[in-house]
């Protein structure tokens, strides 16, 4: 036996001896499953209350998209200069009539002058609300005019920022005044703004899986490692690809799953991706398109309890 075979053969018997030592010592810990993510089927959030539907993040989108019978509204949050939550997407007001400038160098009571409608296209390449004005929606409205609908929020002030280092207390007081706890994830792009939110919430409201925390499980899950994997959040809202890299392969989503870990996919709008993701395990869908969405899934369930 050759001097590079008996190297070979010695590293991978340390890499075995390695392996199941740390098998023998580390047991998968799975999470508590939250209240808001205890559902025994398939759920949609309104991707923005539906984005194709009405202009996103606006009261129109999100009655619209309950009326449609989703699940729950899937929301991005920013400050503004004298720091109230709005749900918000863009850094920039550049999207609304004659607004231009960052989110945070205005004041709530200047948001609301402009029409956050006023650049939405309907499916029939209308302009419908250039007449009919959209206001600006903040998370206390939110919480107050729909107190019993599941609502996925994402931090979207990254940590670095003035406005990013307030908002994970700030977003927790509110949450607290609603008693909104049982009802709400957070989650953000920035797995840091999570990490601080749980300062504050103490694994009292679930918590989303940001870059860090899926590029670390998706290594875990990849290696032979796996055992060794100790999720911190209670939930993957995710796209089915990142880069090259698929991630809504029906390994992956077994292999959160048997952590307690859902996962939702994100932005889905055609029937045939549906019945893919389901198919693989998938428990939640996040769409512009509730109109289409809901009634399907609806339809496979029906079929899988005839079944």
């Amino acid at each position: 036996m050759g001097k590079k075979t008996k190297v070979a053969l010695a590293i991978a018997a340390a890499s075995a001896a390695a392996w199941a030592g740390s098998k023998a010592i580390s047991k998968p810990q799975k999470r508590e499953i939250k209240d808001v993510l205890q559902f025994n089927r398939p759920i949609v959030l309104a991707h923005r209350g539906g984005s194709h539907l009405a202009p996103e993040h606006t009261m129109i989108a999100f009655k619209k998209a309950l009326d449609l019978g989703v699940d729950g509204f899937e929301v991005d949050i920013r400050l503004t200069k004298d720091e109230e939550i709005i749900v918000f997407h863009d850094d920039t007001i550049d999207r609304t009539s004659d607004g231009a400038g960052f989110v945070k160098d205005f004041t709530l009571n200047e948001l609301k002058q402009f029409n956050f409608g006023y650049h939405f296209e309907d499916l029939d390449g209308q302009f419908p609300y250039r007449e009919q004005k959209a206001d600006v929606v903040t998370l206390r409205e939110l919480f107050e005019r729909f107190p019993n609908t599941y609502i996925n929020i994402d931090i979207k002030d990254g940590p670095d920022t003035y406005e990013g280092s307030l908002m994970p207390s700030k977003l927790w007081r509110l949450i607290e005044e609603y008693n909104a706890e049982n009802r709400i994830v957070v989650t953000s792009f920035y797995s840091e703004q999570v990490d601080r939110f749980n300062l504050y919430a103490q694994n009292r409201v679930a918590l989303g899986a940001g870059e860090a925390d899926v590029r670390k499980a998706f290594t875990a899950f990849t290696s032979q490692f796996g055992h060794l994997y100790h999720p911190k959040v209670d939930v993957f809202q995710i796209p089915t690809k990142s880069g090259v890299i698929s991630l809504d392969s029906s390994k992956f989503i077994a292999f959160l799953s048997k952590l307690n870990i859902p996962v939702h996919y994100w932005v889905i709008d055609d029937t045939e991706a549906v019945q893919r993701l389901i198919e693989n395990g998938a428990q939640g869908i996040v769409t512009d398109r509730p109109d289409i969405i809901v009634p399907y899934l609806q339809q496979l369930q029906s079929e899988k309890e005839e079944s």
